[in-house]
């Protein structure tokens, strides 16, 4: 198989795969291919661009209903994540979709409701920042797009031990955004704890300093949250645009799980991630925009050495080299 990228997701992960989907009325196809990330199964021939023409006109309408001839092939858990690029998100239909949705990947093809996050039941969802004293106030002048879908911000500062404390910042009410400081000292996953235990809601999205988030890609985290309760999730991913010295690199899409109950907790001193009680079907990756990572060729090359001074064996050289290189359709 030629094609290298998934056409939903855009991973480079595309496999190998012995996955059957049962279709309605009976017939159970044996797909040979399926991407690592989403979960897609695609025929060798297929045509990308126009498996993607089906998927989108199926997810365009109020129930997604699966075509047993297609190239490709997918279960709930992977519509669930396909619908969100179109800015949609799924219901199951009966009791069978929905012990399909919670066990992925399960043989049967996925059937659904299907419904426009616009104006979706949504949950509050608090938005965290890591940065360092420095970089506080590039931080605050960044805040007031992202009011329209958060009333929650909590800041913390790599330094000595400090209370959280409310700072004005336009377009948010007073008290609504806190800064707080706790030395790093090395722990990444510590300070993503700390940041997580200073939220007033029950869903938090952290960003670092060198991260950006559109606003437009913010205005879905609400309805996210909620779509993820539905489907007992409290981790959601999203992908992350890495540049490096302006240019997108090869490492896309960088999914980072960073959309998670305020309950969870992240583990590694270093490249931390977090940990789901439930396993990686308690997650799942939203596709309806990006995290923009900012980063510099010579940041790269420091921090793996950085990273595995800190956590040996986890500075991952491999990301550094993948890093330097441009992205690759």
């Amino acid at each position: 198989m030629r094609v290298r990228r998934c056409f939903i997701c855009a991973a480079a992960m595309l496999a190998p795969s012995a996955r059957p989907l049962d279709f309605p009325g009976g017939r159970r196809r044996l797909f040979p291919i399926a991407c690592g990330s989403c979960g897609v199964l695609i025929e060798p021939d297929a045509d990308p661009e126009r498996c993607w023409r089906d998927l989108a006109g199926r997810l365009a309408a109020p129930v997604f209903i699966p075509d047993p001839d297609a190239g490709y092939g997918l279960d709930l858990y992977t519509l669930r994540s396909a619908a969100t690029r179109l800015g949609r998100g799924i219901r199951p239909l009966g009791p069978a979709d929905r012990a399909a949705l919670l066990q992925p990947h399960s043989l049967r093809a996925a059937q659904g409701v299907l419904y426009d996050l616009d104006g979706a039941e949504q949950r509050p969802v608090s938005l965290g920042v890591i940065c360092r004293a420095a970089e506080r106030d590039s931080v605050l002048a960044a805040l007031p797009a992202q009011a329209a879908w958060t009333a929650d911000v909590a800041i913390l500062l790599d330094g000595p031990a400090a209370p959280a404390r409310a700072v004005p910042v336009p377009s948010f009410a007073p008290g609504a955004v806190r800064v707080a400081a706790r030395p790093l000292a090395g722990d990444f996953a510590a300070q993503r704890n700390a940041l997580q235990d200073l939220a007033r809601t029950a869903w938090m999205l952290q960003l670092d300093a060198d991260e950006a988030l559109d606003p437009a890609t913010g205005a879905h985290l609400p309805a996210l949250a909620a779509l993820a309760e539905a489907g007992d999730v409290v981790s959601v991913g999203l992908p992350r645009r890495n540049r490096v010295d302006g240019l997108l690199s090869d490492v896309y899409p960088d999914v980072q799980y960073r959309l998670n109950r305020t309950a969870i907790r992240y583990d590694g001193r270093v490249h931390e991630r977090p940990v789901l009680p439930g396993g990686w079907p308690q997650s799942f990756i939203a596709l309806h925009g990006a995290i923009d990572h900012a980063l510099t060729g010579t940041h790269v090359r420091a921090r793996s050495q950085r990273y595995e001074a800190l956590d040996p064996g986890r500075g991952r050289p491999e990301e550094r080299d993948a890093l330097l290189q441009p992205y690759r359709p």
